[in-house]
């Protein structure tokens, strides 16, 4: 009789939990929902619902039981630190009785006041079609013997929430994509208006004037040939190093649209030539020689152009190295630097007085061509950023 009451709680509460995931599709709510539920069939003092952020490097806290719920969205664990982030690492559970604290995996959480809890279990959220989506946690304030069968459970749920979850989050990078590319699309357009507004100018006040005064130049020259042939020599001196000047300035505005280097030299070259252009930093390079498609070499070279202006500009670091590779059908562009660096917890964009807007805008611009960029960084530690972009499968 008592198996058969404790498997009518169990199906009930995954009939709730199916319930809550077919509410919508955001995460919290559904984390929250989980964690009350749980907490009631486990018979449990609190639950704590972590899911793994989507640069898969940390664990977030998206549902907890009350009173801490209060702090959802605000906890944020690396993964592979805490028991928590042991657990979803390693995908394995874990299970203490008492004193947790002597556990080497333990790192207190002081917000969610967790050393008051005496006994617990830890398990992973997985999914087959995902992988690992986060890890769940149920705590006891008295001691308690958790059992193989608690453990299944809360693994069977684990698995149930993860694939909702798994949706969840789908949805939302899917909006924040829309949200970005919407966002990215009305910065293209600005930025077009502007380099014209910019080129217009350039145009008018440098190689318009500039041509102007070459007429004159010629004319003056006409008119001296007969009259006085030194004087017309000067003028035609003069003229030819107008046209020099003017030569060098269309040759900096149609660069401005589109490097030439890239046509002339390849990206390979073209990254070269754009770090020797860079003498504030000792760059090391290790360029791989091959040609891609023409749209993913600009994408490529513009966001390792607006990188290295970063780190010239907020980095304050002396030392960097530029590397680009081609392999498993990716192109994987590269630049770390010994700069300053700044908190990826707080800033995972690195939009702040110190890093500037630059990396939301290379982010944007590698997703663009179907790519990623990953940041990596810690204050007093530098900065890394990798763009990854995917390759058609056939390419010259």
């Amino acid at each position: 009789m008592r198996d058969l009451v404790e498997a009518d709680r169990e199906l009930a509460l995954l009939r709730e939990l199916i319930q809550a995931a077919s509410n919508g599709p955001d995460v919290e709510p559904l984390a929250a929902a989980a964690a009350r539920m749980i907490t009631d069939a486990t018979g449990t003092d609190v639950c704590f619902v972590h899911v793994l952020d989507d640069s898969d490097s940390s664990l977030t806290l998206a549902g907890a039981t009350p009173p801490f719920d209060r702090e959802v969205g605000r906890v944020r664990l690396p993964l592979g630190s805490g028991i928590p982030g042991w657990v979803a690492s390693h995908r394995e559970p874990v299970v203490i009785t008492e004193q947790k604290e002597s556990d080497p995996r333990y790192v207190p959480i002081e917000t969610l006041r967790d050393s008051g809890f005496t006994s617990m279990v830890s398990v992973p959220m997985e999914t087959e079609p995902g992988g690992l989506v986060g890890e769940l946690t149920v705590h006891t304030v008295e001691r308690r013997e958790f059992s193989a069968g608690d453990v299944e459970l809360l693994l069977v749920i684990g698995r149930l929430i993860a694939g909702a979850m798994h949706q969840a989050r789908l949805h939302r990078q899917l909006v924040g994509r829309e949200r970005a590319h919407e966002n990215f699309v009305e910065q293209v357009i600005e930025a077009q208006e502007i380099e014209r507004r910019r080129l217009a100018g350039d145009i008018h006040d440098g190689i318009s004037q500039r041509l102007i005064t070459l007429s004159y130049r010629l004319d003056a020259a006409t008119r001296a040939v007969a009259a006085d042939p030194g004087e017309a020599s000067v003028q035609l001196a003069a003229a030819r190093e107008l046209v020099d000047l003017t030569l060098q300035e269309a040759r900096a505005a149609i660069g401005g649209l589109r490097p030439p280097v890239l046509d002339d030299l390849g990206l390979a070259g073209g990254l070269a030539s754009l770090a020797r252009s860079i003498p504030q930093l000792r760059l090391e390079v290790d360029l791989t020689e091959t040609r891609l498609p023409e749209h993913i070499e600009i994408a490529l070279y513009r966001i390792a152009q607006e990188c290295l202006q970063n780190v010239v500009k907020h980095a304050r670091a002396t030392t960097a190295r530029l590397s680009f590779s081609v392999h498993e059908e990716a192109a994987r562009l590269e630049i770390i630097d010994d700069g300053v660096g700044f908190n990826m917890l707080e800033h995972p964009l690195g939009i702040d007085e110190t890093a500037g807007y630059g990396l939301l805008s290379m982010s944007e611009r590698a997703e663009l061509v179907g790519g990623r960029l990953h940041i990596r960084s810690r204050p007093g530690s530098g900065t890394g950023v990798t763009a990854t972009i995917p390759l058609p499968a056939t390419r010259d």
